[in-house]
């Protein structure tokens, strides 16, 4: 259920993407030849109108092929105007900046979405949002620690612990860590709501976890929700968008920097598999997570596509700015050639990041 709810995202993505792309092309007159769901090699398609609708075999990505994109198509007698190589710079600009815009746009309505349905948020803080349904919530779980051990996901709910005769109910992030705390031996048993579900778990503290005290190994907040009407939530969601999308772009500056550097850590990083993975927690923890999640993924499209390297929009953004300063095209050749070498590449980066993603899960 979890890798086709993640296919299922993907796919609403890139065809929010490559709708940008494809709408904004035929809003001034551009022939779209293709509109393909994954990568080459195709497994089928479909023809409607002058535009092929294609389906292929690897399905993390998608593309619109338009007509002169690359200029090195045969222009016949009446087709100029159509061509994309032959519109203003600016009109070439517009169409490639759409797909991300596409994903931008996607983000808010997802979190306004959120934000309508009810958003966890900290218990306390001055947001300026009403916070209701408060309850300890684990926000991390240590990795090979009892809490792993046992199963403990992050947005599980802490209802209550108890041992023997200790019952501890509706805790706080104080009353949970005492209690775990002065457990001298034995399992504790920790009941906790996941989404609509409860569950109970026995637990044995440890001290390996934290010096000098017994722990289970997770982190603990107050959280409760936070549930807008749709004219606050849109504003809200525009505002959270937009701090995301800061926070986005700062940490993929950071890991750019670093990878220059040498001294990227590649474990900072989720391909295919390790996002699959976010997406099952988060669909066990509500509806609301998985529309944060998958929010927070379609701004990471975005800002991704932003980067000037070949094969993305912001390469191809970036020639046609360096077009528009030369006031002549880039060599039809030379831009096939940095494409493919930028597509090449990136393949090769997803690869690398997949088979870290999986040596992850056997580790």
């Amino acid at each position: 259920m979890t890798i086709f709810l993640f296919l299922i995202i993907l796919a609403v993505l890139v065809l929010v993407h490559e709708a940008g792309h494809f709408f904004v092309a035929k809003f001034f007159k551009i022939r779209v030849d293709e509109f393909g769901f994954g990568f080459p090699p195709r497994l089928f398609s479909v023809s409607r109108g002058e535009t092929r609708y294609s389906f292929n075999l690897i399905p993390f990505g998608g593309f619109v092929k338009i007509f002169g994109e690359d200029g090195a198509e045969e222009v016949k007698n009446g087709e100029e105007s159509r061509n994309f190589s032959r519109k203003p710079r600016s009109v070439q600009a517009l169409v490639l900046v759409a797909g991300i815009v596409g994903n931008f746009l996607l983000a808010w309505i997802l979190i306004s979405a959120g934000f309508m349905v009810g958003l966890p948020a900290p218990v306390g803080e001055e947001l300026g949002l009403p916070v209701t349904d408060a309850a300890l919530t684990v926000v991390e779980v240590l990795p090979d620690s009892p809490a792993s051990r046992a199963e403990f996901l992050a947005g599980d709910k802490i209802i209550s612990l108890s041992q023997d005769e200790r019952i501890l109910e509706n805790p706080s992030t104080d009353s949970a860590s005492a209690f775990i705390a002065n457990t001298k031996s034995g399992a504790i048993n920790v009941a906790v709501k996941r989404g609509s579900e409860l569950f109970s778990f026995s637990v044995e503290p440890s001290s390996d976890v934290l010096e000098g005290r017994p722990a289970i190994g997770i982190a603990m907040d107050m959280l409760g929700v936070v549930r807008l009407p749709i004219h606050r939530a849109v504003l809200e969601g525009a505002k959270t968008t937009v701090f995301l999308s800061a926070e986005v772009a700062r940490a993929l500056a950071l890991f750019i920097k670093d990878a220059f550097a040498g001294t990227a850590d590649i474990k900072n990083l989720a391909g295919p598999v390790g996002i699959a993975g976010l997406v099952g927690e988060a669909r066990a923890q509500g509806v609301a997570p998985l529309l944060s999640l998958t929010a927070l993924i379609s701004i990471n499209l975005a800002l991704i596509n932003l980067i000037p390297f070949p094969a993305l929009d912001g390469g191809r953004l970036l020639f046609v700015a360096i077009e528009a300063v030369r006031r002549k095209p880039i060599p039809a050749k030379i831009a096939q050639y940095a494409n493919a070498a930028g597509f090449l590449v990136l393949l090769l980066f997803l690869v690398f990041i997949t088979y870290h993603d999986i040596a992850r899960l056997f580790n």
